[in-house]
């Protein structure tokens, strides 16, 4: 475990890119369905239970959250997407404002894709998963809420997810993930330190963690 991650500070919600901290240092991205558990993710491997804001309506986390761990590096909460009830015209405002991120933003390193065990690689999941086997960017997938599955039908499930992946070329590993039980946080931190890394990892390796 990196107790670096439990220092995280919030730094500002961003509307617009424009706003957002300076382009420097490192980022990884949290991105993920809405109500996937992004927040609590975030939360649980902070050790810090408001950091990242939890709302039981879907889709509140409309803006780009960012999170400053120390002088260099950051975490960003994107928009969750897929789910919420809104009007179109705001689903097409937080698209825009994660495409422009995603495509624009230099100091971005590595992506955490967060699904819900039970509905694994959904449409949006899929976009996601295209779009960083285009660049190249490495992912971590982060299976959470483990704890709603046995430990059987968990781990099945995190079997087929890397079965239906087998045909990536890019850096991607995946875990399973429960915040309630706070079960996976060290596999999480070492996707964190991979990523923010990279540069002097093995790309090559491309295996994902049982």
């Amino acid at each position: 475990m990196n107790p670096v991650y439990h220092q995280a500070k919030f730094i500002n919600s961003s509307p617009h890119i424009k706003n957002a901290p300076a382009d420097i240092g490192r980022e990884v991205a949290f991105a993920g369905r809405s109500n996937a558990g992004k927040s609590s993710a975030i939360n649980t491997l902070t050790r810090q239970g408001s950091l990242a804001r939890i709302s039981k309506t879907p889709g509140r986390t409309q803006m780009l959250n960012f999170f400053a761990i120390d002088d260099h590096r950051r975490f960003v909460d994107l928009p969750g997407y897929g789910y919420a009830k809104v009007p179109v015209a705001v689903k097409k405002k937080w698209h825009e404002l994660m495409g422009h991120y995603l495509m624009h933003r230099k100091s971005l390193c590595g992506i955490i894709l967060v699904m819900d065990v039970r509905h694994p690689l959904t449409e949006f999941d899929w976009q996601m998963v295209a779009w960083c086997e285009h660049t190249g960017l490495p992912l971590h997938i982060l299976l959470t809420k483990a704890d709603k599955l046995t430990y059987g039908a968990a781990k099945n499930t995190l079997l087929q997810v890397k079965k239906e992946l087998k045909d990536t070329h890019f850096p991607i590993t995946l875990q399973l993930f429960s915040s309630l039980k706070k079960s996976g946080i060290d596999e999480l931190h070492q996707a964190l330190d991979y990523l923010f890394n990279v540069d002097d990892a093995d790309q090559s390796d491309t295996s994902a963690p049982s």
